[in-house]
């Protein structure tokens, strides 16, 4: 037994003299946290997420989620509607839309307007794809289709914030940010969260970067924009006569003073902050390596239909994200902008898939035969679909059914899960809610939805919300 003399010192030391007395700090310690670094020592490698191990085990490990930003027609894509066609050009029946929500056709005179397509039925499965995705078709044993999507938000940016982080109210973290959070990276040399956007068809809606946010989770689980024209990142290159030793040191210095003062206010964001700096200082090494295509074969570019890598289309795009996918980063949110089709559809519809079309299709070849699509979850979709009614010559805002595909990941290819109406108006079989897709997400990822929250103005809050959401087991090879 100690003496009392000895004892009682010790437990009349504050928390704080503790802390500043081992040489440690709040700083340092919350910094080794997030980074998986000792507070002195060597790093055993990039942070592991707070879900670990995982609720079970995963079929994916990261996703790339190719968002077709304007809500593309499923009836000029995956959902053929053979009623629709012989009613084109005649009155909606009034028992499909009576008192539902209708963006822009509100008290107008409702008109069916057949598919602007024609429909094949591809590959062994025998899915039917438009003649408007005549690449996507070739990989149709490998995607499942989901006709009886369903979300609740009737206009683009409502909608995009639904999609992205399970609610209409902004400033909730992000799904890219939630798998993050949960899982963290596989690369300590760039973010674990990357986006990039490109544009190309009819009225390309705004994005605003809260689309890849983190909300309440720290910010550096927030997704980090690549530029597609010109360099990448703001500020990669260091200016003229500013060499690679002396940023270190300047860095060295920022980060002893940020350590020193969290030990006085205890802010986690401090944390973040020193994380990021690393970051930004290894990334100044790595990005230029990422986006300097010339490693790969002219045959490679033309697989994806890449002019000149790095112009801001989507198919280089689609190159970046396999090559970031190949070093480790977790999860990579593609944004093509275009797809407003409220008037001009045929028109439209074929330049947006003249963008997407090739580039979709090469990136799921190209992962496959890399060995790398099985646990690679691939989303492909927009925010919502459109209408059966004709507005003009094109089609307004529809949120009750609509088609996305994912692929790769534990997803069982060649099938086609859920269905509309005969004029494709309403999901009537398997309808599956954009938390339901959500679920599944992080399902494949190894987590269960219901596990994964955090505590936020009273509520254990995730990605799937306080509501019942269900995992779509019939999408899970």
């Amino acid at each position: 037994m100690q003496p009392q003399s000895l004892v009682q010192p010790a437990l009349q030391a504050t928390r704080r003299t503790f802390l500043r007395q081992t040489g440690v700090g709040v700083g340092a310690t919350a910094l080794a946290s997030l980074t998986n670094r000792t507070a002195v020592g060597a790093s055993p490698g990039p942070f592991q997420g707070v879900v670990n191990p995982r609720h079970f085990a995963p079929k994916a490990k990261r996703v790339i989620f190719l968002c077709m930003a304007g809500g593309p027609s499923h009836l000029e894509s995956f959902d053929y509607r053979p009623q629709l066609a012989a009613l084109d050009g005649k009155p909606m029946p009034e028992s499909y839309t009576k008192g539902m929500p209708i963006a822009q056709l509100q008290g107008k005179a409702l008109k069916c307007y057949g598919p602007r397509a024609k429909f094949e039925k591809h590959g062994q499965s025998g899915q039917e794809i438009s003649d408007y995705f005549p690449h996507i078709a070739t990989v149709a044993d490998d995607i499942a289709i989901v006709r009886s999507m369903v979300t609740e938000q009737i206009n683009h940016d409502p909608a995009h914030t639904f999609m992205n982080t399970g609610t209409a109210i902004s400033g909730r973290p992000s799904m890219g940010a939630w798998a993050l959070y949960g899982l963290g990276a596989e690369t300590e040399n760039l973010p674990g969260f990357v986006v990039a956007t490109s544009v190309g068809g009819r009225d390309p809606q705004p994005i605003a970067a809260r689309q890849w946010a983190s909300g309440f989770l720290p910010s550096r689980f927030q997704g980090v924009e690549f530029y597609s024209t010109g360099d990448p990142v703001h500020y990669v290159k260091n200016p003229a006569g500013y060499d690679r030793q002396r940023q270190r040191e300047v860095l060295d210095a920022i980060g002893g003073l940020n350590r020193l003062r969290n030990e006085t206010v205890d802010n986690p964001e401090i944390a973040t902050r020193l994380a990021q700096y690393e970051m930004a200082f290894r990334m100044q090494a790595s990005v230029p390596e990422l986006v300097d295509m010339s490693d790969e074969p002219q045959s490679m570019l033309d697989m994806y239909g890449v002019k000149q890598p790095g112009d801001g289309s989507f198919a280089s795009n689609c190159l970046l994200a396999r090559r970031l996918a190949e070093r480790g980063v977790r999860f990579i949110h593609l944004y093509h902008r275009g797809w407003d089709h409220h008037g001009g559809l045929d028109k439209y519809m074929k330049i947006c898939s003249g963008l997407t079309d090739q580039p979709t299709a090469a990136l799921i070849k190209d992962l496959k035969q890399r060995d790398m699509l099985k646990d690679t979850l691939v989303i492909w979709g927009g925010e919502f679909g459109r209408t059966p009614m004709a507005q003009g010559n094109g089609r307004d805002h529809h949120i009750k059914g609509f088609s996305m595909f994912l692929c790769g990941g534990g997803i069982k290819g060649g099938i086609t899960y859920g269905s509309t109406d005969e004029l494709g108006y309403m999901a009537v079989e398997d309808p599956v809610h954009i938390r339901d897709l959500h679920a599944t997400m992080l399902h494949l990822l190894g987590i269960d939805h219901a596990r994964f929250t955090v505590r936020y103005q009273g509520l254990d809050l995730g990605l799937t919300g306080v509501e019942e959401s269900h995992v779509v087991k019939g999408l899970i090879a």
